[in-house]
This record gives structure tokens, sequence and C-alpha cells, in this order.
């Protein structure tokens, strides 16, 4: 794989194989995404460890509603008194609880994916209303944060991708790379999925952070079918 030249500032914390990323803004930080219900204590150490605490922090972002992204928001949001952003088209997963119905296209997916229902149905996830709704196209400079919002539905309805002026691009769970970057083995819809991996090929970004795995150079997006 081609090296990646980390962004500067950005941090990645990895919590059991899902990201989530502290990213500077004015006066303060932007979280795009929260890890998994149950990891609190890993979550608030790391924001801590990167100066993000409770009066710093100024906006969560979620890429998308499922919950190993949206895991902490509820306690977030009571403990740091942050606003969490997210894509209606995800509401009612955070609102309701309930999970975002995906399908698989290969066969160790297929399995993959009922191991991930099994533990689901054990997982406690307290849900949160969200303060505001993203939208296609919106600019963010009014939390600080010199990026706009890309719709990209595919693995949820309301799957977003965050592209900030320095070239970093937060893709959520549209693309993978827990061994090569490649695009999300689960979807609500896979034409949809690729549709909105061909927008993002579009944006000329410079390093891409998935959800899943290590951040990888823009280019190699362009080989992702």
């Amino acid at each position: 794989m081609a090296t990646v030249q980390e962004i500067e500032g950005v941090v990645v914390n990895n919590f059991g194989g899902v990201n989530s990323f502290v990213i500077p803004a004015s006066e303060g930080y932007v979280l795009i995404d929260t890890g998994m219900p149950q990891q609190w204590a890993k979550l608030e150490e790391k924001l801590s460890f990167a100066g993000c605490l409770p009066d710093k922090l100024k906006l969560i972002i979620l890429t998308h509603g499922d919950f190993d992204h949206s895991g902490n928001c509820a306690i977030l949001q009571k403990k740091y008194n942050v606003k969490i952003a997210m894509h209606s088209g995800d509401i009612g997963i955070v609102r309701d609880g309930k999970p975002a119905h995906h399908i698989a296209e290969s066969f160790i997916a297929k399995i993959i994916q009922l191991l991930i229902r099994s533990a689901i149905r054990k997982m406690h996830f307290d849900v949160f209303q969200p303060d505001i709704l993203l939208e296609d196209g919106q600019n963010l400079n009014e939390y600080g944060l010199a990026a706009r919002i890309i719709h990209t539905p595919g693995h949820t309805n309301g799957s977003i991708a965050v592209l900030c002026e320095n070239g970093a691009l937060f893709i959520g769970d549209t693309v993978s790379n827990r061994f090569r970057p490649g695009l999300a083995p689960f979807a609500q819809n896979f034409a949809t999925l690729r549709e909105s991996l061909a927008k993002l090929k579009d944006t000329k970004a410079r390093i891409v952070y998935p959800g899943h795995g290590k951040p990888f150079p823009f280019e190699m997006l362009s080989a992702i079918k």
C-alpha cells in the first residue's frame, strides 16, 4: 500500500476496529463518529489525551447512524452538552434504536452479517435525538470547520462524507480498509452505494479516512469498483 502522509491535527481513535476522529476546529474540536456502545471510558480517555475537553468539543458529526458509530452519542450529549449532527435519513436508527436493514453480496459477508446481528441483539444502545440535520453540500464554517457535507447513501440512507478544505475525506462505511480499500461489504442498496462512491471519486481529496481500517491515499479510491 502507498505511504500515507497523515494530515496534521487529525487524531484517529480505533475502538475494536471502528474508527472515531478528532479534528481541529475554530477554538476547539469536532468529533466524527463516537465508537461502539459500552466504550465510553476508552473514548473519554482518548478525547482527554487529545485536549478535547468538554468545553472544547464544539460538534459531533455522524457519518451514519449505525450503533458502532453512534454508540456514545447519548452520553456525550448529556455529559459534554455537545450538539450532534447527522443526516435525516438515519434518524430512525438513533431515535428508535432500530438497526438499518443491510444486505450482503458475498458469502463471507453474509456470515459476518449474521454474527453482527447476533451481537447487536445483545447490545444496549442509548437512543437520542440529533440536534442538527445535515444536507448535501452544506458548509460547516459556522461550526468552526472548513469542510462540507456530501450525502453518500447506500450503506445507509443517511450516510454522509465530510470533505475538509485541507484534503481530509471522512467517508464512514461507504468504503472500508480492513485489509485493502474496498466497497462496504454491507449496504441497504448496493447500486446507490456505487453511485455514492463515484461521487466521492470526483472530490480530489488527499487522504481518505474510513470508518473501518487505516487511512489511505485518495488515489487508491479510483481502483475501487
